[in-house]
Formats: C-alpha cells, sequence, structure tokens
C-alpha cells in the first residue's frame, strides 16, 4: 500500500462510516514497539501514519500509550490469539500435525505450545477479531480473522481485507493480490491449496 491508496482506503472508510483520528507520528509508533514490543507491517504503517482509525472495534494505538486501561486492553487483544488456541489445546486436544508427536499431559503440550509459539510471526489486531502478522516485515501481508483455532484467511492483503470487511469497491489499478502469502504457523490452520 502506498500513501495514495492508504488516503483513498481511508476515504471510502469514511463513507462507511469509520472515524479516523489524526495519523500516528513516528515518535508513536516507536513508542507503540516499545511498550507492546511490535513493529507494524509497512502497509498498515503506512495506513496508521496517514489516519489512525478509532471507530468501535479498531485497535486505538494512541489510547494504548497512553492510558493503563487502552495499554491493558491492547495487550488482551495481542494475547487473544495464543488464549484461543491454548484452550482448545485443553478442552478439545487439538494439536497441529505441524507440532509432531502430542505429548502426553496439558501440562507437556502447554509448555510445547508456548515455545513453539513464541518463535512464530506476532499478530497484530487491526479490527474485532481480525489479524495481520508482523512478519515479513514488507507489504502484501495477509489478513486473518482469528477466533479460537477458527483460524482463516480473511484478506489476501490489508486492501483486500478492507475490501471485503467493509464491502467497498477497490479501483482495478490498485493491483490487487489475488493469492495469499504463505504465513508460517498460521497459514497452517487455513491451507489453500499451492500456500
Amino acid at each position: 500500500m502506498n500513501r495514495n491508496q492508504a488516503i483513498l482506503i481511508i476515504d471510502l472508510l469514511k463513507e462507511n462510516g469509520v472515524s479516523f483520528d489524526r495519523g500516528l507520528s513516528e515518535i508513536e509508533i516507536q513508542e507503540i514497539k516499545n511498550t507492546f514490543n511490535i513493529q507494524f507491517p509497512e502497509d498498515l504503517k503506512m495506513l496508521l501514519k496517514t489516519n489512525h482509525p478509532v471507530s468501535q472495534g479498531f485497535v486505538h494505538w494512541r489510547y494504548g500509550i497512553n492510558s493503563k486501561k487502552g495499554e491493558r486492553e491492547i495487550s488482551q487483544r495481542l494475547h487473544a490469539p495464543f488464549e484461543g488456541i491454548l484452550y482448545s489445546i485443553k478442552l478439545n486436544s487439538f494439536w497441529l500435525e505441524a507440532w509432531d508427536e502430542i505429548p502426553d499431559t496439558f501440562e507437556e503440550k502447554k509448555s510445547r505450545f508456548e515455545v513453539e509459539y513464541k518463535t512464530k510471526p506476532k499478530l497484530i489486531p487491526i479490527y474485532s477479531h481480525r489479524y495481520i502478522p508482523e512478519k515479513p516485515m514488507e507489504k502484501g501481508n495477509p489478513v486473518f480473522s482469528v477466533h479460537g483455532i477458527d483460524i482463516i484467511y480473511y484478506g489476501f492483503d490489508l486492501l483486500n481485507y478492507f475490501e471485503k470487511e467493509f464491502k467497498i469497491k477497490l479501483p482495478e489499478k490498485f493491483g490487487n493480490i489475488t493469492y495469499p502469502k504463505k504465513i508460517d504457523f498460521w497459514s497452517d490452520f487455513d491451507p489453500i491449496d499451492g500456500v
């Protein structure tokens, strides 16, 4: 996403009732990085620097770095994918084949899952339970819908995600991505042929 694309997306989202605040400054982005130990991928960073969506459901990053309550709320959203998967491991004996042999006890499963999870790309919340992976640190990362272990591709990139979530139509000249990137770990939940 370039600046012109970000401006058009913002205008279309405003037409759909999404409220925006001024864009995040580089200082605020650095503070978010330090507070939450995350880095925005390039296209999300471009959007947030242009204008910051603040309607209900969106992550209010500025509030998160200026309020302890906001910081707790964002931390919970950042931690929700881990908690959702762990819940299914405990209650439903969920286990991905890619994680190798299934341990015997929940404590062993939890321990192995925690180690596995910490090495994988972090998910950054965008809106509701939609997340974009932090890595690779480049444009065009897919957006996932994450609800427990119900983890699916919800947008092939950020532009495709907004088009789908808010039912807006983007010009074809945007060069829309028609197939998502494979993201380590997260793509295992929603395997698409060839990804």
